[in-house]
């Protein structure tokens, strides 16, 4: 099932969130900025995304399973806990942020993020060649939905 997050509900996304977010950036980040990522910073975070207008959605299985934002057609936040990884969760919060979408469904994927850039190309995505650089190794590649 998904759901808009409502603040009832912000704390099982932000502990989706923390724990997806550490177990995808443990490569790229120290283990101290990884440690910073707690539940309750996350909430913080989600909290505010929510506040600039982004719908935050859960997905649960039983339990929680995923989250994704959607802005506008911006997708945002795509994360499915490390032990729910491929079994079509991923699938099925991007099919449902994809319908959220006001316009063409655009996202950002790290370089580095072979995983989530291999979901999107096998669900529609083409990169576009437009990049934001983070640092000097690592980007942002924006993706849209072929038409």
């Amino acid at each position: 099932m998904i759901e808009q997050v409502t603040e009832k509900t912000l704390p099982l996304a932000a502990y989706v969130h923390a724990l997806s977010w550490q177990a995808s950036h443990t490569a790229l980040c120290s283990p101290e900025f990884i440690a910073q990522h707690t539940p309750e910073r996350q909430a913080e975070y989600l909290r505010g995304e929510m506040g600039r207008g982004k719908r935050l959605f859960l997905l649960t299985d039983g339990k929680p399973v995923g989250v994704v934002t959607v802005w506008g057609s911006l997708i945002e936040n795509l994360y499915v806990l490390p032990e729910k990884q491929k079994m079509g969760y991923g699938t099925m919060l991007l099919d449902f942020a994809i319908r959220q979408c006001e316009n063409t469904p655009t996202l950002w994927v790290l370089n580095t993020n072979e995983t989530a850039r291999k979901l999107y190309l096998k669900n529609g995505f083409l990169e576009t060649g437009t990049t934001r650089a983070l640092n000097e190794r690592i980007y942002e590649i924006e993706m849209v939905l072929k038409g």
